[in-house]
């Protein structure tokens, strides 16, 4: 099996928020996820600290083209480096002013020190990706797995027996019990993310890496506990909008509630913090609210 290492981006001065994987195959280095463009000194750093320049890099694939993931790649693709990613997504990277006016809208001033820079993409260093497509790069074949839910421009990226989930699985830090859910808008879809879970237990990993945040184990377990947080928080949501409440209000109910849980888990206050950096949750009520509206008109 090739050497695979979970690099920690060190995501605004938080430890274990945001990783990009380092897997080494017969002909040099592979990068999975690039991280957002504010990272990017750290993860050259984290390289080098392991003998690679970026030059010696081979190929990048990122899951999906959000800025947590993906706001890096356009600077590499302008170092010469392939990035692949999924067909939907690559005309994002090529020309990012929709995506940066799009994250602009929710982040405003904050652009800057979350994300720092996103560069637009030489196209013929981007190579777009269907789903089932065999990726061959640095001696090793990955094969790319569609599986939307979370982005409808999201894959999961199988090397052997281990997965690359990207944010397919959720969020889990590093020794907690607590799995979060990111449902940004404007992609949240229940119904395909219950059947990408379904499509991901198929395929028996022994071993998953999430970009937050790194290696694990039991599988089936990490699915069938993704499952029910994933449920159960479009269901509270559903539930809130049925009451009538006014968006600050649900914000309100669903942070409260998510923390809850969270401290039952275990978690401390500071652990807390992290996880919601990685995701913030009014996002979360934005996006499950969006799919609840949009499934009601096709209904």
């Amino acid at each position: 099996m090739p050497r695979i290492e979970t690099l920690d981006l060190g995501f605004q001065g938080t430890p274990e928020t945001i990783a990009s994987f380092l897997v080494v195959g017969p002909a040099g280095p592979v990068l999975l996820e690039t991280g957002p463009g504010s990272t990017l000194p750290r993860l050259v750093e984290q390289l080098e600290e392991r003998g690679f320049a970026p030059q010696d890099v081979q190929g990048v694939l990122v899951t999906h083209i959000h800025l947590d993931h993906a706001g890096g790649a356009g600077w590499w693709a302008q170092q010469g480096v392939p990035v692949y990613v999924h067909s939907a997504g690559a005309p994002h990277l090529i020309d990012p002013s929709k995506l940066l006016a799009s994250a602009e809208r929710i982040y405003g001033d904050r652009m800057g020190p979350l994300w720092g820079q996103t560069l637009p993409a030489p196209r013929e260093n981007i190579i777009p990706v269907e789903d089932g497509d065999a990726i061959e790069v640095a001696g090793l074949r990955f094969r790319a797995l569609s599986t939307p839910g979370h982005a409808r421009h999201h894959h999961v990226y199988r090397l052997g027996d281990i997965g690359f989930m990207g944010d397919a699985l959720g969020i889990l830090l590093p020794g907690r019990n607590w799995i979060d859910l990111p449902a940004p808008p404007p992609e949240f879809d229940l119904e395909a993310w219950k059947e990408s879970l379904q499509r991901i237990r198929q395929q028996e990993f022994s071993t998953i890496y999430r970009t937050h945040f790194g290696e694990v184990g039991d599988v089936a377990e990490q699915i069938d506990s993704f499952e029910q947080i994933l449920i159960e928080a479009a269901n509270l949501v559903r539930q809130m909008m049925a009451e009538g409440l006014e968006r600050s209000s649900m914000v309100d109910r669903y942070q409260s509630e998510m923390r809850d849980r969270a401290a039952a888990a275990g978690l401390d206050q500071a652990t807390a913090k992290a996880y919601e950096l990685a995701n913030p949750r009014d996002m979360s009520v934005d996006g499950i609210a969006r799919y609840w509206r949009k499934k009601d008109r096709q209904d």
